[in-house]
């Protein structure tokens, strides 16, 4: 199970970085820019977490995230054409997806277990770690981040840390099928999003003032 959840985590690294690259290429990037923004958005939101936790950062236990990382930033760069492909963009969006869940409960169960901040901080860090290297590349961009517009992002993650935490506190012999459960409710909801173009509704989203 644990080699199976390790590759399943480079499969989410993967799509982190193909999302990153593929997000920043229009702005004229260049291949070393394009590499960096494509590993900050892979490893920044566990890097977070760890510095947080006051524990060994996880990439530097073991630099194949980060030499994954590099490739497939250096694989989109080159092959950009190739990515860019409408159905091959689509299944880049729902891997990504999926690495979101993985990685939010993953990080949620890892804050549980150390005792740190229950029961708030690992939902808080589950959250952090699944969206916060995209926030970091998003403010480096100049682009809109993902917490300022309506795309259903963190809001899938939320839920699913939140239903995860409640499930470790109140049902933890069930910790392998709640954290099952949990991970594909998160994907779910962002699968559908991807699918059907959902949005967060109007009325909870703030409209800037005119002026």
């Amino acid at each position: 199970m644990e080699s199976q959840i390790y590759w399943i985590g480079m499969a989410g690294i993967v799509a982190f970085t193909v999302s990153a690259v593929l997000t920043v290429l229009p702005k004229g990037t260049n291949l070393f820019s394009a590499s960096v923004f494509g590993i900050i958005t892979a490893i920044g939101g566990g890097t977070v977490r760890d510095v947080i936790l006051d524990v060994p950062v996880f990439w530097a236990v073991d630099l194949n995230y980060i030499w994954v990382s590099l490739g497939a930033s250096l694989a989109v760069f080159i092959s950009q054409n190739f990515f860019t492909r409408k159905h091959i963009y689509s299944s880049i969006l729902y891997l990504d997806g999926f690495g979101v869940a993985l990685f939010a409960i993953e990080a949620a169960d890892k804050v549980w277990h150390l005792a740190f901040g229950r029961p708030l901080a690992p939902i808080i860090l589950g959250i952090v770690t699944a969206i916060g290297g995209g926030l970091i590349r998003d403010v480096l961009a100049g682009r809109q981040t993902l917490l300022m517009g309506r795309e259903l992002y963190a809001i899938p993650v939320l839920l699913g840390c939140t239903l995860y935490v409640a499930l470790l506190a109140l049902l933890p012999a069930f910790r392998i099928y709640g954290a099952v459960v949990c991970c594909l409710c998160i994907f779910g909801l962002r699968a559908a999003a991807i699918h059907w173009d959902l949005s967060v509704p109007e009325w909870l989203a703030m409209k800037p003032k005119s002026g």
